[in-house]
Protein backbone atom coordinates (compact mmCIF):
# COMPACT_ATOMS: atom_id res chain seq x y z
CA UNK A 1 0.00 0.00 0.00
CA UNK A 2 1.53 3.27 -1.14
CA UNK A 3 0.95 6.34 1.02
CA UNK A 4 1.70 10.05 0.95
CA UNK A 5 2.35 11.80 4.27
CA UNK A 6 0.90 15.30 4.76
CA UNK A 7 1.49 17.55 7.75
CA UNK A 8 0.73 21.16 8.61
CA UNK A 9 2.27 23.07 11.52
CA UNK A 10 1.45 26.56 12.73
CA UNK A 11 5.11 27.57 12.54
CA UNK A 12 8.57 26.07 12.20
CA UNK A 13 9.55 22.88 10.37
CA UNK A 14 7.18 19.90 10.30
CA UNK A 15 8.69 16.70 11.75
CA UNK A 16 7.28 13.64 9.98
CA UNK A 17 9.46 10.95 11.56
CA UNK A 18 6.80 9.62 13.94
CA UNK A 19 3.95 9.60 11.43
CA UNK A 20 6.23 7.75 9.01
CA UNK A 21 6.92 5.14 11.71
CA UNK A 22 3.20 4.85 12.37
CA UNK A 23 2.48 4.39 8.66
CA UNK A 24 5.14 1.68 8.43
CA UNK A 25 3.68 -0.03 11.50
CA UNK A 26 0.31 -0.15 9.72
CA UNK A 27 1.90 -1.72 6.64
CA UNK A 28 2.10 1.33 4.36
CA UNK A 29 5.03 2.20 2.11
CA UNK A 30 5.60 5.97 2.25
CA UNK A 31 6.37 7.23 -1.26
CA UNK A 32 6.34 10.98 -0.61
CA UNK A 33 5.34 13.78 1.71
CA UNK A 34 3.95 17.30 1.64
CA UNK A 35 4.41 19.69 4.57
CA UNK A 36 3.39 23.27 5.20
CA UNK A 37 3.90 25.92 7.87
CA UNK A 38 0.80 28.11 8.16
CA UNK A 39 -2.48 28.39 10.07
CA UNK A 40 -4.99 25.63 9.38
CA UNK A 41 -7.32 26.13 6.44
CA UNK A 42 -10.87 25.33 7.66
CA UNK A 43 -11.80 23.64 4.38
CA UNK A 44 -8.64 21.69 3.46
CA UNK A 45 -6.28 21.83 6.50
CA UNK A 46 -3.53 22.79 4.01
CA UNK A 47 -3.65 25.93 1.90
CA UNK A 48 -5.38 25.56 -1.45
CA UNK A 49 -2.15 25.72 -3.45
CA UNK A 50 -0.41 23.15 -1.24
CA UNK A 51 -3.45 20.88 -1.44
CA UNK A 52 -3.19 20.97 -5.24
CA UNK A 53 0.51 20.06 -4.94
CA UNK A 54 -0.52 17.12 -2.76
CA UNK A 55 -3.02 15.97 -5.41
CA UNK A 56 -0.33 16.12 -8.12
CA UNK A 57 2.04 14.03 -5.97
CA UNK A 58 -0.65 11.43 -5.39
CA UNK A 59 -1.12 11.13 -9.16
CA UNK A 60 2.64 10.91 -9.85
CA UNK A 61 3.29 8.21 -7.23
CA UNK A 62 0.01 6.33 -7.74
CA UNK A 63 -0.49 6.41 -3.97
CA UNK A 64 -3.68 4.85 -2.67
CA UNK A 65 -3.75 6.60 0.72
CA UNK A 66 -3.05 10.10 2.01
CA UNK A 67 -2.17 10.17 5.71
CA UNK A 68 -2.41 13.50 7.54
CA UNK A 69 -0.43 13.98 10.73
CA UNK A 70 -3.20 16.37 11.78
CA UNK A 71 -6.68 15.79 13.04
CA UNK A 72 -9.13 16.18 10.16
CA UNK A 73 -12.74 17.16 10.56
CA UNK A 74 -15.35 15.34 8.46
CA UNK A 75 -15.78 18.41 6.22
CA UNK A 76 -12.01 18.60 5.58
CA UNK A 77 -11.83 14.87 4.86
CA UNK A 78 -14.64 15.17 2.32
CA UNK A 79 -13.12 18.20 0.57
CA UNK A 80 -9.66 16.63 0.36
CA UNK A 81 -11.17 13.47 -1.08
CA UNK A 82 -12.66 15.49 -3.94
CA UNK A 83 -9.12 16.44 -5.05
CA UNK A 84 -8.05 12.84 -5.68
CA UNK A 85 -9.10 10.06 -8.02
CA UNK A 86 -11.71 7.58 -6.87
CA UNK A 87 -10.19 4.91 -4.66
CA UNK A 88 -7.69 7.23 -2.90
CA UNK A 89 -8.42 7.20 0.84
CA UNK A 90 -7.81 10.18 3.13
CA UNK A 91 -7.13 9.36 6.78
CA UNK A 92 -5.72 11.32 9.69
CA UNK A 93 -3.28 10.45 12.47
CA UNK A 94 -5.92 9.08 14.79
CA UNK A 95 -7.61 6.94 12.16
CA UNK A 96 -4.16 5.49 11.40
CA UNK A 97 -3.55 4.69 15.08
CA UNK A 98 -6.92 2.95 15.29
CA UNK A 99 -6.00 0.96 12.19
CA UNK A 100 -2.79 -0.21 13.87
CA UNK A 101 -4.61 -1.06 17.07
CA UNK A 102 -7.15 -3.07 15.09
CA UNK A 103 -4.36 -5.07 13.43
CA UNK A 104 -2.63 -5.83 16.74
CA UNK A 105 -5.66 -6.61 18.90
CA UNK A 106 -5.48 -10.30 19.81
CA UNK A 107 -7.33 -10.57 23.11
CA UNK A 108 -11.00 -9.88 23.75
CA UNK A 109 -10.03 -6.92 25.94
CA UNK A 110 -7.83 -5.37 23.25
CA UNK A 111 -10.51 -5.87 20.60
CA UNK A 112 -13.10 -4.19 22.81
CA UNK A 113 -10.78 -1.25 23.47
CA UNK A 114 -10.19 -0.78 19.75
CA UNK A 115 -13.93 -0.90 19.08
CA UNK A 116 -14.52 1.60 21.88
CA UNK A 117 -11.90 3.99 20.48
CA UNK A 118 -13.45 3.77 17.01
CA UNK A 119 -16.89 4.56 18.40
CA UNK A 120 -15.56 7.49 20.46
CA UNK A 121 -13.96 8.81 17.28
CA UNK A 122 -17.19 8.47 15.31
CA UNK A 123 -19.57 9.86 17.96
CA UNK A 124 -18.85 13.61 17.54
CA UNK A 125 -19.21 13.19 13.77
CA UNK A 126 -22.58 11.53 14.22
CA UNK A 127 -23.59 14.30 16.62
CA UNK A 128 -22.58 16.89 14.03
CA UNK A 129 -24.71 15.15 11.43
CA UNK A 130 -27.61 15.10 13.89
CA UNK A 131 -27.32 18.83 14.48
CA UNK A 132 -27.20 19.69 10.79
CA UNK A 133 -29.88 17.24 9.76
CA UNK A 134 -32.34 18.85 12.16
CA UNK A 135 -32.15 22.07 10.18
CA UNK A 136 -34.54 22.27 7.25
CA UNK A 137 -31.87 23.69 4.99
CA UNK A 138 -29.55 20.75 5.60
CA UNK A 139 -31.40 17.51 4.82
CA UNK A 140 -28.08 15.77 4.31
CA UNK A 141 -24.59 16.47 5.60
CA UNK A 142 -22.19 18.45 3.45
CA UNK A 143 -22.76 16.09 0.57
CA UNK A 144 -21.60 13.15 2.64
CA UNK A 145 -24.78 11.10 2.17
CA UNK A 146 -28.13 10.56 3.82
CA UNK A 147 -28.29 10.91 7.59
CA UNK A 148 -29.43 7.91 9.63
CA UNK A 149 -31.15 9.48 12.59
CA UNK A 150 -30.68 6.38 14.71
CA UNK A 151 -26.89 6.19 14.28
CA UNK A 152 -25.99 8.55 17.13
CA UNK A 153 -28.05 6.58 19.66
CA UNK A 154 -26.69 3.29 18.29
CA UNK A 155 -23.14 4.49 18.94
CA UNK A 156 -23.98 5.57 22.48
CA UNK A 157 -25.63 2.21 23.19
CA UNK A 158 -22.60 0.32 21.86
CA UNK A 159 -20.21 2.45 23.97
CA UNK A 160 -22.27 1.67 27.06
CA UNK A 161 -22.26 -2.07 26.29
CA UNK A 162 -18.50 -2.15 25.71
CA UNK A 163 -17.80 -0.18 28.89
CA UNK A 164 -19.84 -2.71 30.87
CA UNK A 165 -17.93 -5.66 29.39
CA UNK A 166 -14.55 -3.98 29.92
CA UNK A 167 -15.49 -3.31 33.54
CA UNK A 168 -16.24 -7.00 34.02
CA UNK A 169 -12.89 -7.94 32.47
CA UNK A 170 -11.08 -5.43 34.71
CA UNK A 171 -12.78 -6.85 37.81
CA UNK A 172 -11.54 -10.32 36.82
CA UNK A 173 -8.00 -8.98 36.27
CA UNK A 174 -8.09 -7.10 39.57
CA UNK A 175 -9.05 -10.30 41.38
CA UNK A 176 -6.12 -12.02 39.67
CA UNK A 177 -3.73 -9.29 40.84
CA UNK A 178 -5.09 -9.60 44.37
CA UNK A 179 -4.54 -13.37 44.30
CA UNK A 180 -0.99 -12.81 43.16
CA UNK A 181 -0.34 -10.41 46.01
CA UNK A 182 -1.95 -12.87 48.39
CA UNK A 183 0.45 -15.47 46.99
CA UNK A 184 3.43 -13.28 47.83
CA UNK A 185 4.14 -11.75 44.42
CA UNK A 186 5.45 -8.21 43.99
CA UNK A 187 3.99 -6.55 40.89
CA UNK A 188 6.24 -4.42 38.66
CA UNK A 189 4.97 -2.62 35.54
CA UNK A 190 6.94 -1.36 32.55
CA UNK A 191 5.67 1.94 31.17
CA UNK A 192 6.92 4.35 28.53
CA UNK A 193 6.64 5.34 24.91
CA UNK A 194 6.54 2.96 21.97
CA UNK A 195 9.93 1.73 20.76
CA UNK A 196 11.59 2.56 24.09
CA UNK A 197 12.59 -1.11 24.33
CA UNK A 198 10.18 -2.31 27.02
CA UNK A 199 9.60 -5.77 25.53
CA UNK A 200 13.33 -6.35 25.03
CA UNK A 201 13.98 -5.25 28.61
CA UNK A 202 11.26 -7.58 29.89
CA UNK A 203 13.04 -10.50 28.25
CA UNK A 204 16.27 -9.48 29.97
CA UNK A 205 14.70 -9.18 33.40
CA UNK A 206 13.33 -12.71 33.14
CA UNK A 207 15.95 -14.15 30.80
CA UNK A 208 16.78 -17.26 32.84
CA UNK A 209 13.26 -18.21 33.88
CA UNK A 210 10.53 -20.22 32.22
CA UNK A 211 7.00 -19.20 33.05
CA UNK A 212 4.62 -22.06 33.76
CA UNK A 213 0.85 -21.77 33.92
CA UNK A 214 0.29 -23.93 36.98
CA UNK A 215 -3.22 -24.71 38.17
CA UNK A 216 -4.66 -21.73 36.30
CA UNK A 217 -3.33 -19.28 38.91
CA UNK A 218 -1.65 -17.02 36.37
CA UNK A 219 -3.45 -17.56 33.04
CA UNK A 220 -1.95 -14.50 31.35
CA UNK A 221 1.69 -15.32 32.01
CA UNK A 222 3.69 -15.55 28.79
CA UNK A 223 6.89 -17.51 28.33
CA UNK A 224 8.09 -15.04 25.72
CA UNK A 225 7.72 -11.34 25.11
CA UNK A 226 7.88 -10.35 21.46
CA UNK A 227 10.34 -7.57 20.75
CA UNK A 228 10.53 -5.84 17.38
CA UNK A 229 11.65 -2.47 16.12
CA UNK A 230 8.03 -1.56 15.54
CA UNK A 231 5.37 0.61 17.14
CA UNK A 232 2.61 -1.03 19.16
CA UNK A 233 4.08 -4.53 19.11
CA UNK A 234 2.59 -4.89 22.60
CA UNK A 235 -1.07 -3.87 22.49
CA UNK A 236 -2.18 -5.97 25.41
CA UNK A 237 -0.10 -6.89 28.43
CA UNK A 238 2.58 -9.55 28.84
CA UNK A 239 3.58 -10.78 32.30
CA UNK A 240 6.69 -12.77 33.23
CA UNK A 241 8.52 -13.79 36.37
CA UNK A 242 11.70 -11.83 37.08
CA UNK A 243 14.88 -13.24 38.61
CA UNK A 244 15.10 -11.33 41.90
CA UNK A 245 15.89 -13.71 44.77
CA UNK A 246 14.38 -14.33 47.24
CA UNK A 247 11.38 -12.38 45.95
CA UNK A 248 8.67 -13.62 43.64
CA UNK A 249 8.33 -10.74 41.18
CA UNK A 250 5.99 -10.48 38.21
CA UNK A 251 6.87 -7.87 35.57
CA UNK A 252 4.18 -6.69 33.15
CA UNK A 253 4.85 -4.99 29.82
CA UNK A 254 2.04 -2.70 28.67
CA UNK A 255 0.99 -0.80 25.55
CA UNK A 256 3.36 2.07 24.80
CA UNK A 257 2.48 5.72 25.12
CA UNK A 258 2.49 7.86 22.00
CA UNK A 259 2.58 11.61 21.69
CA UNK A 260 -0.38 13.87 20.94
CA UNK A 261 -3.16 11.40 21.64
CA UNK A 262 -6.63 12.87 22.11
CA UNK A 263 -8.48 12.30 25.37
CA UNK A 264 -11.06 9.98 23.81
CA UNK A 265 -8.33 7.61 22.62
CA UNK A 266 -6.49 7.54 25.95
CA UNK A 267 -9.81 7.00 27.72
CA UNK A 268 -10.58 4.00 25.51
CA UNK A 269 -7.37 2.25 26.58
CA UNK A 270 -7.32 3.29 30.23
CA UNK A 271 -8.09 -0.23 31.45
CA UNK A 272 -4.79 -1.41 29.94
CA UNK A 273 -3.00 1.15 32.11
CA UNK A 274 -4.57 -0.32 35.24
CA UNK A 275 -1.68 -2.80 35.23
CA UNK A 276 0.55 0.23 35.72
CA UNK A 277 -1.63 2.07 38.21
CA UNK A 278 -2.01 -0.98 40.45
CA UNK A 279 1.64 -2.08 40.45
CA UNK A 280 3.96 -2.02 43.47
CA UNK A 281 6.66 -0.37 41.33
CA UNK A 282 6.70 1.30 37.90
CA UNK A 283 9.73 1.25 35.61
CA UNK A 284 9.43 4.23 33.24
CA UNK A 285 11.53 3.23 30.23
CA UNK A 286 12.92 5.86 27.83
CA UNK A 287 15.16 5.61 24.78
CA UNK A 288 18.28 7.51 25.85
CA UNK A 289 19.57 7.64 22.26
CA UNK A 290 16.82 10.11 21.30
CA UNK A 291 17.27 13.88 21.33
CA UNK A 292 17.34 15.17 24.91
CA UNK A 293 14.50 17.65 24.30
CA UNK A 294 12.32 14.83 22.98
CA UNK A 295 13.15 12.66 26.01
CA UNK A 296 12.31 15.57 28.31
CA UNK A 297 8.93 16.08 26.63
CA UNK A 298 8.11 12.38 26.84
CA UNK A 299 9.06 12.24 30.52
CA UNK A 300 6.81 15.19 31.29
CA UNK A 301 3.87 13.59 29.48
CA UNK A 302 4.53 10.20 31.08
CA UNK A 303 4.64 11.74 34.55
CA UNK A 304 1.35 13.54 33.90
CA UNK A 305 -0.23 10.21 32.94
CA UNK A 306 1.31 8.11 35.72
CA UNK A 307 0.98 10.47 38.65
CA UNK A 308 -2.70 11.02 37.89
CA UNK A 309 -3.65 7.73 39.56
CA UNK A 310 -0.43 5.93 40.44
CA UNK A 311 0.79 5.72 44.05
CA UNK A 312 3.72 3.34 43.56
CA UNK A 313 7.32 4.58 43.28
CA UNK A 314 8.53 5.30 39.75
CA UNK A 315 12.07 4.51 38.61
CA UNK A 316 13.26 5.98 35.31
CA UNK A 317 15.22 3.53 33.16
CA UNK A 318 17.49 5.04 30.51
CA UNK A 319 17.48 2.24 27.97
CA UNK A 320 19.61 1.66 24.83
CA UNK A 321 22.91 2.89 26.31
CA UNK A 322 24.59 0.75 23.65
CA UNK A 323 23.65 3.51 21.20
CA UNK A 324 25.36 6.41 23.04
CA UNK A 325 28.87 7.03 24.37
CA UNK A 326 29.69 7.79 28.01
CA UNK A 327 29.95 11.57 27.50
CA UNK A 328 26.55 11.80 25.82
CA UNK A 329 24.99 9.63 28.52
CA UNK A 330 26.46 11.85 31.25
CA UNK A 331 25.18 15.01 29.54
CA UNK A 332 21.68 13.60 29.21
CA UNK A 333 21.66 12.41 32.82
CA UNK A 334 22.43 15.96 33.91
CA UNK A 335 19.90 17.55 31.57
CA UNK A 336 17.15 15.21 32.76
CA UNK A 337 18.04 15.23 36.45
CA UNK A 338 15.00 17.29 37.48
CA UNK A 339 12.63 14.69 36.00
CA UNK A 340 14.79 11.61 36.60
CA UNK A 341 16.92 12.38 39.66
CA UNK A 342 18.28 8.85 40.11
CA UNK A 343 17.80 6.85 36.90
CA UNK A 344 19.21 3.44 36.03
CA UNK A 345 21.01 3.29 32.68
CA UNK A 346 20.84 -0.08 30.90
CA UNK A 347 20.86 -1.80 27.55
CA UNK A 348 18.04 -4.27 27.14
CA UNK A 349 19.66 -5.38 23.89
CA UNK A 350 23.11 -6.29 25.31
CA UNK A 351 22.16 -6.80 28.94
CA UNK A 352 24.57 -4.10 30.16
CA UNK A 353 23.80 -2.98 33.73
CA UNK A 354 20.63 -5.08 33.99
CA UNK A 355 21.98 -6.54 37.26
CA UNK A 356 22.00 -3.02 38.72
CA UNK A 357 18.37 -2.59 37.63
CA UNK A 358 17.40 -5.84 39.36
CA UNK A 359 19.06 -4.59 42.55
CA UNK A 360 17.20 -1.28 42.26
CA UNK A 361 13.90 -3.11 41.84
CA UNK A 362 14.63 -5.09 44.99
CA UNK A 363 15.46 -1.89 46.88
CA UNK A 364 12.32 -0.05 45.77
CA UNK A 365 9.79 -2.84 46.36
CA UNK A 366 8.20 -3.25 49.82
CA UNK A 367 10.87 -4.43 52.23
CA UNK A 368 10.83 -8.06 53.29
CA UNK A 369 11.02 -8.99 56.98
CA UNK A 370 12.32 -12.10 58.68
CA UNK A 371 9.91 -13.94 60.94
CA UNK A 372 10.04 -16.94 63.30
CA UNK A 373 6.88 -18.83 64.18
CA UNK A 374 6.44 -21.52 66.85
CA UNK A 375 3.56 -23.73 65.75
CA UNK A 376 1.82 -26.45 67.78
CA UNK A 377 1.89 -29.88 66.12
CA UNK A 378 -1.65 -30.47 64.87
CA UNK A 379 -3.25 -32.12 61.84
CA UNK A 380 -3.29 -28.75 60.02
CA UNK A 381 0.26 -27.62 60.90
CA UNK A 382 1.93 -29.08 57.79
CA UNK A 383 -0.60 -27.26 55.63
CA UNK A 384 0.50 -23.92 57.17
CA UNK A 385 4.18 -24.83 56.76
CA UNK A 386 3.57 -25.71 53.10
CA UNK A 387 1.73 -22.40 52.57
CA UNK A 388 4.67 -20.45 54.02
CA UNK A 389 7.04 -22.33 51.68
CA UNK A 390 4.85 -21.33 48.72
CA UNK A 391 4.51 -17.67 49.69
CA UNK A 392 7.79 -16.76 51.37
CA UNK A 393 11.45 -17.73 51.51
CA UNK A 394 12.00 -20.34 54.24
CA UNK A 395 15.40 -20.24 55.95
CA UNK A 396 14.91 -23.06 58.45
CA UNK A 397 12.31 -25.52 59.77
CA UNK A 398 12.87 -27.46 63.00
CA UNK A 399 10.47 -30.26 63.90
CA UNK A 400 9.99 -31.21 67.56
CA UNK A 401 7.73 -33.75 69.21
CA UNK A 402 5.06 -31.19 70.05
CA UNK A 403 5.85 -28.16 67.91
CA UNK A 404 7.44 -26.81 64.73
CA UNK A 405 9.70 -23.76 64.52
CA UNK A 406 9.85 -22.11 61.09
CA UNK A 407 12.03 -19.13 60.18
CA UNK A 408 11.28 -17.34 56.91
CA UNK A 409 11.38 -14.05 54.99
CA UNK A 410 8.35 -12.46 53.35
CA UNK A 411 6.55 -9.23 52.58
CA UNK A 412 4.87 -7.63 55.63
CA UNK A 413 1.41 -8.49 54.31
CA UNK A 414 2.41 -12.14 53.93
CA UNK A 415 3.80 -12.25 57.47
CA UNK A 416 0.50 -11.00 58.82
CA UNK A 417 -1.33 -13.71 56.89
CA UNK A 418 1.11 -16.35 58.19
CA UNK A 419 0.51 -15.19 61.75
CA UNK A 420 -3.24 -15.34 61.21
CA UNK A 421 -3.06 -18.87 59.82
CA UNK A 422 -0.78 -19.92 62.66
CA UNK A 423 -3.10 -18.49 65.29
CA UNK A 424 -5.90 -20.67 64.00
CA UNK A 425 -3.86 -23.74 64.99
CA UNK A 426 -4.05 -22.82 68.66
CA UNK A 427 -1.21 -21.67 70.94
CA UNK A 428 1.62 -20.15 68.90
CA UNK A 429 4.29 -17.50 69.28
CA UNK A 430 5.57 -15.10 66.64
CA UNK A 431 8.82 -13.21 66.65
CA UNK A 432 10.20 -10.73 64.15
CA UNK A 433 13.87 -11.49 63.69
Amino acid sequence: MKAIIAKRVDSGVADTSEIRDLAAAAGYTVVGEVTQSRRADPALQLGEGKAETLAELVDETEATTVIFDNRLGPYQTYNLGQLFDAGVEVIDRFTLILEIFGQRAQTRKAQLQVELAELRYELPRAEAKTSLAKRDEHPGFMGLGEYDESREQDIKDQISRINDELEQIEQTEQHRRERRRDSGFDLVALAGYTNAGKSTLLRRLADDLTVEENEGLHPDLEATAESQDNLFTTLGTTTRRAAIEPRDVLVTDTVGFISDLPHWLVESFKSTLDSVYRADLVLLVVDVSEDVDEIHEKLVTSHDTLYERNEAPIVTVLNKIDKVDEDELAEKREALSSLAPNPVAVSGKTGANVDALLERIDDELPEWREERLLLPMTDETMSVVSWIHDNGHVDDVTYGDEDVVITFEARPAMIEQARSRASELGTTTAESV
